[in-house]
């Protein structure tokens, strides 16, 4: 996976930051309704005052009346927040969503060697916990913290004793956050890693249920997820001893603090230095502020739970992208000549040499039939010419313009490839052979069905060409789904296409329709193909052996 220095503090500073002027409006109307909720004890106080003068005349319902205002508009004040933390909430989603769509094709393909694309997309579903865990942690944690200040800031004007009980408060939170924060946040991330690596089995065993149906036997599935469990659960487990320190840190503080309040006020009423209207607001203020700590110690679940997300998240956001600038020299008219130069690929994590020492031209209209025995690196070098990975070393020229200084859609959208990755989405037909490019029209779109045998099947769909078709075109036999992917690669009438094994198991009438289709003079594009058909080399004047990552011309 990626690496990259940025800690989840970081990210959680980096999330914030864009969306700093929504939370400076969360924080303010904190700040307000702070201010506001003074009003409760401070009017309680008075009425107590009041009252202990014997009578109930007007002054007692005008204090009772500003008391509820301030309630109401405290009320007022946290309902705003709440509708700007929910636009919090959905922009949150929106732009993860976005970012998500955006990077996974453009997400360099060595940074995925090792791992299973689709089973990192579930580092999406955290989007849904930093969505609901940020705005709580705006709302819960400033107003907590702002009605810590504020009642520290009062009490202070009743006895010294009480600034003495607010820099207790802040030794506590410091020990609190210093010493079991960073240990919290590290379990956390422990257990999320566990969390993925069932889920990752659960889907391997939903994609492979076929398999599992037949030959499980033997319990290989619950074996095996019984050991995923269990480590999940000890990862938790030690978690959640994390979270229960800090809970019996703050059950001791709680008693210890009431306690030795009620004992302290008491003595300061009986010594005549409060009254009971300033003992019953203090002690109703005091009750506030171990509620407000209590919030904070408590949130820390969920502040884990978000900077563990960012950190998931971030798995996915910090794996290189391609080039996304870079010239842009080619058009319709351009013929495509293609050199490669002393090219070499090695493999990142296995440091295994694919392709060595190849160079290799192509020129326009050219047909290229490449052969060699399973494992000689004949598919990587399908990738390599389709600009889907690039080599470790060597030049790559397009028309005398070296690849890496190509903007790398502008290239490929010049070639049509069918490879063993290459596999219909959930989509209609239409979209799965246009994908939504404007330019294709019906009548080519029509030309293209028939040319390749797809015409009456498209017919016999209940919705004809916006029928739609299931992920991998599961409900399609395999040669319709290969016919569907040919037919992507060639309706925009691609300058290269880049072929492994794209008419297998096609009946014999349809194979010489279909090749004597591709290999039409008036086509536009050069042709390189790798397939057991021997068929091919009766259209390819050009045959080149790969062996052991080296072409033998």
């Amino acid at each position: 996976m990626a690496q990259n220095n940025n800690t989840p503090w970081q990210r959680l500073l980096s999330l914030m930051q864009l969306e700093r002027e929504d939370i400076y409006k969360i924080l303010l109307y904190a700040a307000f309704a702070g201010l506001v909720g003074l009003s409760l004890p401070l009017g309680i106080q008075a009425i107590i005052n009041l009252i202990q003068g014997g009578q109930f005349n007007a002054s007692i319902m005008v204090l009772i009346g500003l008391v509820l205002i301030g309630v109401i508009f405290q009320g007022i004040l946290r309902f705003m927040q709440l509708r700007i933390a929910e636009d919090l909430q959905q922009r949150i989603f929106t732009r993860s969503s976005f970012e998500f769509i955006y990077r996974f094709p453009k997400i360099k393909s060595e940074a995925f060697e090792g791992y299973y694309p689709p089973e990192l997309a579930n580092r999406f579903f955290d989007t849904m916990i930093v969505q609901k865990g940020v705005p709580k942690m705006l709302i819960d944690f400033s107003a907590a913290l702002l009605q810590i200040i504020f009642g520290l800031i009062l009490l202070s004007f009743y006895h010294p004793f009480f600034i003495l009980f607010g820099v207790l408060l802040v030794i506590l939170l410091y020990v609190v956050f210093k010493f079991s924060v960073p240990e919290g946040l590290q379990t956390s991330l422990n257990e999320s890693k566990f969390k993925y690596k069932v889920a990752h089995w659960i889907e391997e065993v939903a994609r492979s249920y076929e398999s599992f149906k037949v030959s499980d036997s033997f319990s290989l599935s619950s074996k095996k997820n019984d050991k995923l469990a269990l480590d999940y659960l000890n990862a938790r487990e030690s978690h959640f001893s994390i979270l229960k320190l800090q809970f019996f840190k703050m059950i001791g503080f709680k008693a210890l603090v009431t306690g030795a309040l009620l004992i302290i006020g008491g003595l300061l009423v009986i010594n005549q230095q409060m009254n009971i209207g300033q003992f019953v607001a203090a002690e109703i203020v005091i009750l506030l502020m171990i509620t407000s700590v209590e919030k904070l110690i408590l949130g820390l679940e969920n502040v884990y739970d978000v900077l563990t997300s960012l950190e998931k998240i971030g798995q996915i956001t910090d794996l290189p992208l391609e080039n996304q600038a870079g010239l842009t020299p080619f058009s319709n008219s351009t013929d495509f000549n293609l050199e490669l130069q002393n090219i070499n690929l090695v493999y990142d994590k296995s440091q295994r040499q694919v392709l060595s020492n190849i160079s290799f031209d192509l020129a326009p209209k050219q047909h290229t039939y490449i052969y060699g025995p399973s494992g000689a690196g004949k598919t990587t070098f399908l990738k390599l010419l389709a600009g889907l990975i690039m080599p470790t070393s060597g030049q790559f020229y397009m028309n005398d313009h070296n690849i890496q200084n190509i903007d790398f859609e502008h290239y490929r959208s010049f070639v049509g490839h069918v490879l063993p990755n290459n596999l219909p989405f959930e989509g209609s037909i239409r979209d799965n052979i246009s994908f939504n490019n404007p330019d294709i029209t019906n009548e080519a779109l029509n030309e293209v069905l028939e040319k390749l045998c797809l015409k009456s099947f498209v017919k016999s769909q209940p919705q004809g060409i916006e029928t739609i078709i299931s992920t991998d075109g599961q409900q399609l036999s395999y040669t319709i789904s290969k016919k569907i992917m040919l037919a992507r690669a060639v309706i925009s009438k691609p300058k290269l296409l880049v072929l492994k094994d794209p008419l297998n198991e096609f009946e014999p009438n349809e194979t010489e329709q279909i090749l004597s289709y591709l290999f039409e003079e008036s086509q536009p594009w050069t042709i390189v193909v790798v397939s057991r058909k021997a068929i091919w080399k009766q259209y390819c004047k050009r045959q080149i052996n790969l062996i052991n990552g080296k072409l033998d011309a």
